[in-house]
Parts: C-alpha cells; structure tokens; sequence
C-alpha cells in the first residue's frame, strides 16, 4: 500500500466517515472501493448523453441517401483504383 495525502472539504470528509461507520469498512476502503467504481464508469456514457446520441442518430440515419448497390460498389472500386494508382504515403503503416 501507498500512502497519499489528499485533501477534502469537510462535507465529503463528513460522508465518507458515516459511510465508512455504516458499512463498518475502514474509510482508507470505502475511498479504494469508490475509486474503483467511479473509474470503471468514467468511460461510459451517462444515461442523458446516450439518449442525446440516440437521438441524433435517429435524425441522421433517415437522412443518408440510398443508393443503389451497384453504384456504391462502383465508386468504391474508383476509390480503390485511385489509392493503387497513386500509391501510399510513405509514412502509412499499412
């Protein structure tokens, strides 16, 4: 273990000793168990950002042209052509 020194307003310092006394865990857990749940969430998103996402995804999708296959796969086949043609940027990776 790691001694650190942190330091906290006294609100939080308050409920982290009445959870700590609740769960009859010592506070020096509680804050590691908190730390551990905070950072398995912080990569996702919040329930309000996922329902923004949603819905201007919902508002684009429609929005994207069809098109028929056969174009599509024409222009592909041009862009492929193209990129062989004119080779790769000698810093690519690939």
């Amino acid at each position: 273990m790691v001694r650190v020194t942190f330091t906290l307003d006294d609100a939080t310092v308050a409920t982290l000793r009445r959870t700590a006394a609740r769960l009859h865990k010592p506070q020096s857990r509680v804050v590691r168990e908190a730390i551990g749940e905070y950072a398995a969430r912080a990569g996702k998103l919040s329930e309000e950002e996922r329902a923004r996402m949603l819905k201007i995804f919902d508002t684009l999708v429609p929005a994207i042209p069809k098109r028929p296959v056969r174009e599509v796969e024409a222009e592909l086949r041009e862009i492929r052509r193209a990129r062989r043609r004119w080779g790769r940027h000698p810093d690519s990776k690939r």
